[in-house]
């Protein structure tokens, strides 16, 4: 008998899950002829700012977008470096840039692939008053090493822009992730924790006037209508994504716990191989947007699970660093980045979503075991 196929990642599943609520509210938005800056994005903001344990939320086009209107308020710009890990989607770095600021790539903690408290502490001896912000990416779903990076970021007057992209839900000591720093930045792209079904993005943050930026930067810069009192950009989450995204945020922590048990499962099942298993940071609650293996014969195992219907991906393959767009022309840590380099030739996204069936674990977990297990016999 032949398999169907495991994705690595389904966001459809988390559509299926609750097709009548997700109908019911486009109907509502359709009927009721508002598709831009209307009820359904307010009340979806204020639920979401609610759920994460701020005052204000405020939706834009995209987690990109979050980033650059993130790094606008703030007040950073040409000639303000802002410092954040290479190992991360190029979204971060390319932000910064279009911000108009220059992004400085630093090099992640191995067990944890977040920001090296390290890396910035150098980076900030390097360049003394350079650096005027950091953001720490909480990559796979868990916390950057906050409790490091938030006294170097105030001992050198650092703003801290948290990207939270892959981490809706996380908590650290019972906080959630985007409330430790000035705002955090949010996708809903439709493979995350929380997703779209299209692009979508929010910044989140307990500062009034900062909220009120952010709002006036989204449209145009506008305070009075059509007249840009700034410089801002057109970036609005629009009113079928916000009520789409209020559904499924009611399911959030649920979707949270499926993919917390499928980890769990995925420890268990691999404890005795070759392999290393995700970290956990202490204190912190892991919602893994994705789980992702160590995995030192990556290549072959990757071709090997391909060939039997397991999907995987790499997050990510290319460090920013490394990227043509971006190699040789940005400020680096002035030890190197080493150990982004050496995660992305060993690392390994396995199949992970609240819609994988226990008998697609178990498959996954067998199949995992048998291919590590051959190759082992190999070398």
């Amino acid at each position: 008998m032949t398999l169907s196929p495991i994705a690595q990642t389904d966001p459809r599943a988390s559509y299926q899950a609750q097709a009548g609520e997700i109908h019911a509210a486009i109907a509502r938005v359709l009927a009721g002829g508002r598709y831009i800056l209307g009820q359904e994005l307010a009340g979806f903001e204020r639920g979401f700012a609610a759920y994460i344990g701020l005052r204000h939320g405020v939706g834009v086009a995209s987690g990109t977008d979050a980033l650059i209107l993130a790094v606008k308020a703030l007040g950073l710009g040409a000639g303000d470096v802002v410092a954040t890990v290479s190992h991360t989607a190029v979204a971060t770095a390319a932000a910064i840039e279009l911000a108009g600021a220059t992004p400085l790539l630093l090099d992640i903690d191995p067990a944890t692939y977040t920001l090296s408290p390290a890396s910035l502490a150098r980076a900030l001896e390097a360049w003394p008053g350079r650096i005027k912000a950091v953001i720490p990416v909480h990559l796979y779903g868990q916390a950057a090493d906050l409790e490091s990076i938030l006294p170097l970021a105030r001992a050198h007057s650092l703003k801290v822009i948290e990207d939270c992209a892959q981490c809706h839900g996380a908590m650290l000591h019972g906080k959630r992730l985007g409330t430790w720093g000035e705002v955090g930045a949010f996708s809903f792209y439709p493979t995350k924790n929380l997703g779209a079904v299209g692009d979508g993005g929010a910044l989140v943050t307990e500062d009034d006037a900062l909220a009120a930026e952010i709002r006036i930067l989204r449209e145009y810069g506008w305070r009075d209508r059509y007249v840009s009192a700034v410089p801002g950009m057109n970036s609005r989450l629009d009113e079928l994504q916000a009520a789409i995204l209020a559904v499924k945020l009611t399911r959030l922590d649920l979707d949270n716990a499926r993919r917390q048990a499928i980890a769990a499962r995925y420890d268990e099942g691999f404890k005795d191989l070759e392999v290393t298993c995700p970290a956990r940071r202490p204190g912190s609650t892991h919602v893994f947007h994705q789980y992702v293996l160590r995995i030192p014969e990556r290549d072959r195992v990757r071709e090997a699970l391909t060939a039997r219907g397991i999907g995987t991906l790499i997050h990510y393959p290319v460090p920013t660093h490394l990227q043509p767009a971006y190699r040789h022309r940005l400020p680096l840590d002035p030890a190197g980045l080493a150990e982004s380099e050496k995660a992305t030739r060993e690392i390994l996204s396995l199949p992970m979503h609240p819609g994988l069936k226990d008998g697609d674990v178990t498959r996954v977990i067998e199949t995992v075991r048998e291919v590590v297990r051959e190759i082992g016999r190999c070398l």
